[in-house]
């Protein structure tokens, strides 16, 4: 058996390859309830931070406010996120609306079976392990200051 002293290849290369596996994995079965994962994720997001300033979820997504508002626009047209006065009139809230949450509890089971699915395919020790290490990396090269890392 040949052990490696060192990383051999691009490491930003393998991950790519392994987040479109896994993105493609995901979209396959949330695509069922006609949302996009991404889409899936914002209401997911929406659902639990509340009404919510555009700048803040922005912020708490790690994206800019344009590329929020313009991943929010499908979303708003299909009538599953509303957009309403803030506190002053410069202010605005958006808000998961009841269709929203409809769409959501849909798309959910679709995650739910992309997860199981997933955890089949990889074994529960090797997801566990990969969220660990994940988590632990993320720790480890700290916070980045630049919104723009979902774009």
């Amino acid at each position: 058996m040949d052990i490696q002293t060192k990383p051999r290849g691009c490491t930003s290369f393998k991950v790519r390859q392994l987040m479109r596996r896994l993105s493609q994995h995901y979209d396959a079965e949330v695509s069922q309830s006609g949302l996009k994962t991404t889409q899936y994720s914002l209401l997911s997001n929406l659902k639990r931070l509340g009404p919510v300033r555009p700048v803040d979820f922005a912020a708490d997504l790690r994206m800019t406010a344009s590329t929020l508002s313009r991943n929010l626009q499908p979303l708003i047209a299909a009538g599953w996120i509303e957009q309403s006065a803030g506190a002053d009139a410069r202010s605005r809230l958006v808000t998961l609306t009841p269709a929203g949450e409809a769409k959501w509890r849909e798309a959910q089971l679709h995650w739910k079976a992309a997860q199981q699915k997933l955890n089949a395919l990889l074994g529960v020790q090797r997801v566990l392990a990969l969220h660990q290490l994940i988590d632990e990396s993320l720790e480890l090269l700290g916070t980045d200051d630049s919104p723009d890392l979902q774009d």
